[in-house]
């Protein structure tokens, strides 16, 4: 019985035991999940690094691959993205509650879009600039749930998972 009650005691403190920032001054985390755009379905990781109580900075790859028709015929194409991001985490500001992790910010990436031989449409690779925001929710200290919105590598928005290092 004591046993159970030690047990249960440390399973009731580590659920209770949330982050103070979302991502404090030195702390490292990575994220993964899926995006939604309209060319095709990316999966994404990456990770990013605590610079200011209330910053980020971080980097994130994905990848996608869709197929469309063009003029008749159907082609395959695959994208691959490469980009960093910063952002500003509204928590210390506008007192949300330590669960969870309200930002906003930019990006900047390389991307790579690669079609067979022969495709006329319009693809191709370059760098791209975006804004996005979003939130997360902590079940406790290392894990979240992510949504954020906006452009970047993974177009669109994405949602995933959070896990801190």
């Amino acid at each position: 019985m004591k046993r159970f009650i030690v047990i249960t005691y440390a399973l009731v403190l580590c659920m209770q035991g949330y982050a103070q920032y979302p991502l404090a001054k030195g702390q490292k985390q990575f994220n993964a999940g899926l995006g939604f755009s309209s060319w095709g379905l990316p999966i994404y990781a990456g990770i990013d690094f605590g610079v200011h109580k209330d910053i980020s900075a971080g980097g994130e790859f994905s990848f996608r691959s869709y197929s469309d028709n063009f003029k008749g015929t159907s082609y395959s194409h695959t994208i691959i993205a490469l980009g960093a991001n910063g952002n500003y985490h509204f928590n210390s500001l506008l007192k949300i509650p330590k669960e969870w992790d309200a930002y906003a910010g930019l990006n900047l990436g390389f991307y790579s879009w690669s079609s067979p031989n022969g495709y006329r449409g319009g693809g191709s690779s370059g760098i791209g600039m975006g804004a996005q925001f979003g939130g997360r929710y902590y079940f406790n200290t290392k894990f979240a749930i992510n949504l954020e919105l906006g452009g970047g590598t993974a177009s669109g928005g994405k949602i995933g998972v959070t896990w801190k290092l």
